[in-house]
C-alpha cells in the first residue's frame, strides 16, 4: 500500500514548524518567534488511525527577488510537485493577507487537493473570525491550534479523505523489484546501463544527473522478471543547492519502500563515507533485502590484498548488515554484474521462505542448552515457544514468560541460530517477543 505525502505550505510565521511538530509527534522542526527559521524541507512520517503519511515541512514562502527567499520559495514548490496532499496553512491572529492570496493562487496552479487549515485559533473568538479565509477559494477552512494540539482530528480525517486510493491497482506485480541507493555519483545510473546493456538512463559524472526515479523491467536468463528502480543520489540536506537537481531524499526513500531488495552502491575509488552508512541505515529499518555493491572496482589498485581489506572495512562499518552479501563489480567494463540477477533470486527466494514450527522450535531448544537464557534478579527467562508469522521480511514471535528478561544480545543469539540453521543470507530477521498469557 503507498503512503501519502503530504506538503505544508504557507508564508513565513505562520506556525508550519509547530503544526508539523503537531501532526508528527515529535520536535523535529526548529521552532522559533520570528520568520525566516526553516529553510530546507524537512521530511518525517506520522500516522492516523493506523494509517501512515509522509509530511514535508518547507520554508515560508515570501513572493520577494532576494537570493534567500527565491531558493526557500523553489524548495517550497518541489515539495508540493512531490507532495500528493498540500496543507495550506494560514494565521487567524493576522487575518488574511495579500501574501496568502498569493500563495492560493499559486496553489490553485498546483492542480492537487489543498486543504486549508487556519492556526492559532487558540480560543472560540478566532475560531468565528475564519470565515474570510473561504475567499481563497480552497473550500472548508479547518481551525487548528499548533501551540495546544487542537483541531488536528479533523484536518487528519480530511487528509486522510484526499489520499490517493491503491483500488486503481489492477494487475499485481510479480517481478523482484530492486533499486539502487547509494550517493550522489557513485555511479547508479551507469550500473543500470551496464545491466540493460543499453542507455535507457541519463548517466553523467555531474553530481545531481538524476532527478526522478526510473523503473526499467528485465528478464534474467534464468526467466526471472525484474523491476529496476534507479534512485538520484542522497546527499545531505543543504549541501548543495535544489535547482540544480530538483529530486530530494524523499523520492529515494520512495524507491526504497517500492523495492523488495536494495543494492547499497558504494564507490570503491572514494572509499566509504559516513553518508553511506547513513543511506543504508534507510534501507535496513525498512526491512529490506540488501546487498552491498562496490562500484568502480576496475580502477582501483589490486594489490596489497585491497579485496580484503576492503571488505574487511566494510563488515567493520556496517556491522548491523553482518547478513548482506558483498559484490565488488565495474559499470564501465561489468566485470560481476552478470552475477547480480542470480543474487536478487536467491535473497528473494530467502526473504519467502517458511519454517515449519516444529523444526524452529528443535532450533530453539538447541540453542538454549548450548547458551542458556539470561537470569534477572533471581528470575530465568523462559522460552515457551516459536513460530513464524510472516515472510518478506521473515517474522518470528517469541513466547516467553516476561520480556523484560529478554535481553537485547540474548535476542541477537537467537537470530543467528537462526541463521545458522536456515538459509536467510541477504535478508533481515524480525523477531518479535510476546509474553504467553
Amino acid at each position: 500500500m503507498s503512503i501519502p505525502t503530504i506538503a505544508l505550505v504557507g508564508r513565513p510565521n505562520v506556525g508550519k514548524s509547530t503544526v508539523f511538530n503537531r501532526l508528527i509527534g515529535e520536535r523535529i522542526s526548529i521552532v522559533a518567534d520570528f520568520p525566516g527559521v526553516t529553510r530546507d524541507r524537512i521530511y518525517s512520517t506520522g500516522e492516523w488511525l493506523g494509517k501512515e503519511f509522509r509530511l514535508i515541512d518547507t520554508g515560508g514562502i515570501e513572493m520577494t527577488n532576494e537570493p534567500l527567499m527565491d531558493q526557500v520559495r523553489f524548495q517550497a514548490e518541489i515539495a508540493m510537485d512531490e507532495a500528493d496532499i498540500i496543507i495550506f496553512l494560514v494565521s487567524a491572529q493576522e487575518g488574511l493577507t495579500d501574501a496568502d492570496e498569493e500563495i492560493g493562487h499559486m496553489l490553485h496552479r498546483t492542480k492537487k487537493p489543498v486543504i486549508l487549515a487556519v492556526n492559532k485559533t487558540d480560543n472560540p473568538e478566532q475560531r468565528q473570525e475564519i470565515y474570510d479565509f473561504y475567499a481563497l477559494g480552497h473550500g472548508e477552512p479547518y481551525p487548528v491550534s499548533g501551540a495546544h494540539g487542537t483541531g488536528f482530528g479533523d484536518l487528519l480525517d480530511e487528509v486522510m479523505v484526499q489520499a490517493p486510493s491503491d483500488s486503481s491497482d489492477t494487475e499485481e506485480d510479480t517481478s523482484i523489484k530492486f533499486s539502487f541507493i547509494g550517493r550522489p555519483n557513485v555511479g547508479k545510473s551507469s550500473l543500470v546501463n551496464s545491466i540493460l546493456k543499453e542507455e535507457r538512463v541519463i548517466v553523467s559524472n555531474i553530481e545531481g544527473t538524476t532527478r526522478e526515479a526510473v523503473d526499467t523491467k528485465f528478464t534474467s536468463q534464468s526467466g526471472r522478471e525484474f523491476t529496476m528502480i534507479d534512485t538520484a543520489g542522497i546527499r545531505k540536506r543543504g549541501k548543495v543547492y535544489e535547482h540544480t537537481e530538483k529530486y530530494s531524499v524523499l523520492r529515494a526513500m520512495s524507491a526504497i519502500e517500492r523495492s523488495d531488495i536494495v543494492c547499497m552502491v558504494i564507490d570503491a575509488e572514494t572509499g566509504i563515507r559516513e553518508q553511506d552508512k547513513r543511506v543504508a541505515g534507510y534501507a535496513y529499518d525498512a526491512g529490506k533485502g540488501i546487498v552491498i555493491v562496490v562500484n568502480k572496482w576496475d580502477a582501483v589498485d589490486k594489490s596489497d590484498n585491497k579485496f580484503e581489506e576492503f571488505t574487511k572495512d566494510i563488515r567493520a562499518e556496517f556491522q548491523y548488515l553482518s547478513f548482506a552479501p558483498i559484490l565488488f563489480v565495474s559499470a564501465k567494463t561489468g566485470q560481476r554484474l552478470n552475477k547480480l540477477p542470480e543474487l536478487l533470486e536467491m535473497i528473494y527466494d530467502n526473504r519467502h521462505r517458511r519454517v515449519q514450527s516444529s523444526v524452529l522450535n528443535d532450533v530453539v531448544s538447541d540453542a538454549v542448552a548450548m547458551n542458556p537464557t539470561p537470569t534477572d534478579k533471581g528470575r530465568r527467562l523462559k522460552i515457551y515457544y516459536m513460530t513464524q508469522v510472516a515472510v518478506n521480511p521473515p517474522t518470528f514471535v517469541v513466547f516467553v514468560n516476561d520480556v523484560e528478561l529478554m535481553h537485547f544480545s540474548y535476542e541477537r543469539f537467537l537470530e543467528n541460530q537462526l541463521r545458522n540453521a536456515f538459509y536467510f543470507e541477504g535478508t533481515p530477521l524480525k523477531l518479535i517477543v510476546r509474553e504467553r498469557k
